[in-house]
């Protein structure tokens, strides 16, 4: 009997250290270098408000990629360099 319940409590332990390894790991964040290069379809290592658009069907996502376009480029050249690719955008102050 005392094996049969040491044997029970040792499958069970085996079994909860089993589930906790399980868990579903966390979302990577892609790396904005890749992402980067991918998106450079003529390799000039900037991108264009299309290349950053990419193949975008929905008429909202694209606009808002386009808005997104706009922010980032802050020299203003209609071209995102890495720097400002990755940049992170400016929080709006709450008034």
């Amino acid at each position: 009997m005392r094996r049969l319940l040491l044997a029970a409590l040792v499958l069970s332990c085996g079994v909860s250290v089993q589930a906790e390894e399980k868990k579903p790991e966390e979302k990577k964040k892609p790396d904005p270098e890749m992402v980067f290069k991918n998106k450079d379809k003529d390799g000039d290592k900037s991108l264009t408000e299309e290349e950053f658009v990419g193949k975008q069907k929905d008429t909202e996502k694209v606009e808002k990629a386009k808005k997104t376009f706009a922010a980032k480029d802050k020299n203003g050249d209609k071209k995102l360099s890495f720097e400002e690719f990755k940049a992170q955008p400016e929080k709006k102050k709450k008034d």
